[in-house]
């Protein structure tokens, strides 16, 4: 039996702002990544990687600001969840903010990574006594960074969303359905994250994508759900329960 009010108006409000809030953060990532990042980036060639973001340096300073407005996005995100989901669990909605402000963080990082590896590529002034080939090589450890800064970040983003999806479980918010596959699709996150830290030939033994794209597809679904449909009304959460 279901033992929570129903939502509040401030909590309808907030639960609209966490699906538009999901959902473009969502686009400017992948836009970030696949549109801008993965063309500029060529495997195995640090000099033509190097080349390409110093060439096209607006576009890659495009992706920088991508990341930083990926990380404001989820800072919004995490408000607006504690505000829909403490009266469920206050204790659990303030981890869950904390885990992700953490995931957060780890965008900050990207960009700085971003902006470390054009500041080498373009070779300022005070770096002209360090040889070319060494500098691109810098250039692109630098941009394997942040490759290493989102790993070690998604175990927490992991966890946050365990924590949410458990909250909309037991709050029935949401259908049964959609919270419960987000708690599968999250912790899988979690766990395999963590693996894959530990062990690195985890991720040869799989697809990484397979890491983050179940709960990826469980956040898009219910962003859309939050921001088209809203909380279920109190009718309908005293059907089901």
């Amino acid at each position: 039996m279901n033992t929570f009010p129903p939502p509040s108006e401030s909590q309808r409000k907030a639960a609209r702002v966490a699906g538009l809030a999901t959902l473009l953060s969502m686009a400017i990532v992948v836009f970030a990544h696949y549109r801008i990042t993965m063309k500029l980036i060529v495997a195995g060639d640090a000099a033509q990687t190097i080349q390409n973001i110093v060439t096209h340096e607006t576009l890659f300073r495009t992706a920088v600001a991508c990341n930083v407005a990926y990380s404001v996005g989820a800072v919004i995100l995490l408000s607006a969840l504690y505000v829909v989901l403490s009266p469920v669990g206050r204790g659990m909605a303030w981890a869950a903010a904390a885990c992700r402000l953490m995931f957060a963080a780890t965008w900050v990082l990207v960009a700085i990574d971003f902006l470390g590896a054009l500041r080498l590529g373009a070779g300022t002034d005070y770096l002209q006594t360090i040889e070319p080939e060494r500098l691109q090589s810098l250039a692109r450890l630098r941009l394997a960074g942040t490759s290493d800064a989102y790993y070690v970040g998604l175990p927490f983003y992991g966890l946050a969303n365990t924590l949410c999806a458990w909250l909309w479980l037991k709050s029935r918010y949401l259908p049964r359905w959609l919270a419960i596959s987000g708690v599968i699709a999250s912790a899988w996150c979690f766990v395999s994250a963590f693996l894959y830290l530990v062990f690195p030939e985890f991720g040869d033994a799989i697809n990484l994508y397979t890491l983050d794209s179940p709960m990826g597809l469980y956040e898009m679904v219910i962003g859309v759900w939050l921001l088209v449909r809203g909380l279920r009304s109190a009718a309908t959460i005293s059907a089901s329960s």
